[in-house]
């Protein structure tokens, strides 16, 4: 049993692999687009300025409030209907987690922002910086040490999340395992072989994260201990 077992497994791992590379491909635009656009959204966030709190605190209450997958039905099954736009399935599933990670990125780019110390955007424009050189020579190059762990775990939380593209059809790895339960019946060892590999994927970004956070705890405690 343990040997038909094993025979199995290998030969079912050039599809396995293929689905996790598919994973991987889906994890990686969702990851560069909710990067750029959570960076977007952070600043946008920490503005002062009312109708853009009232406008980005909406959208993200929106991707709070609703489940996830619910906004994957939504535009995968409701924009053909309601404005008779037909995205592919891994499109599609982009389209949704980027925007959902564009939030979680945000809230980190914007609690790192406002965590600064004020007198950092007053010395920028008291030497006539404009708004735009502020944040990119001053705010955010500053805030990047304190961004860098959090938006790790966000980025772990996405490759996570991939999995629910299986029910829009798109064929990533949890797909392939259940085409390959559907034509065995062996359950237990594809699952088992899934989870092994989602542990692979996302357990060496949670231990840098750590590391990063106590990495940089510690390099803040022997910056007060100087300044003592």
């Amino acid at each position: 049993m343990a040997s038909s077992g094993f025979d199995l497994l290998i030969v079912s791992l050039p599809q396995l692999v293929k689905g996790l590379l598919q994973t991987l491909i889906l994890a990686l635009y969702c990851i560069v687009c909710s990067t750029l656009g959570g960076l977007v959204f952070g600043v946008l966030r920490a503005s002062r300025s009312r109708w853009l709190g009232v406008l980005t605190r909406t959208y993200l209450e929106l991707f709070r409030s609703i489940p996830i997958l619910v906004w994957l039905f939504f535009f995968f099954f409701g924009l053909p209907i309601f404005f008779g736009i037909d995205l592919p399935g891994f499109a599609c599933a982009v389209l949704v987690l980027s925007l959902w990670g564009m939030t979680e990125v945000g809230e980190v780019v914007r609690g790192a922002l406002i965590s600064l110390p004020k007198g950092q955007k007053e010395a920028g424009q008291s030497i006539g910086l404009s708004p735009m050189q502020l944040y990119v020579h001053v705010l955010l190059p500053q805030a990047l040490r304190r961004m860098i762990p959090p938006v790790i775990n966000v980025y772990t939380r996405i490759v996570k999340t991939t999995s629910l593209a299986v029910l829009i059809g798109v064929t990533e790895i949890i797909k392939t395992g259940q085409q390959i339960i559907e034509r065995t019946g062996e359950s237990v060892l594809i699952y088992g072989t899934l989870f092994l590999l989602y542990f692979v994927l996302c357990y060496p970004l949670s231990v840098l994260s750590r590391k990063l956070e106590n990495k940089l705890r510690k390099g803040g405690e022997a910056g007060v201990r100087d300044f003592a």
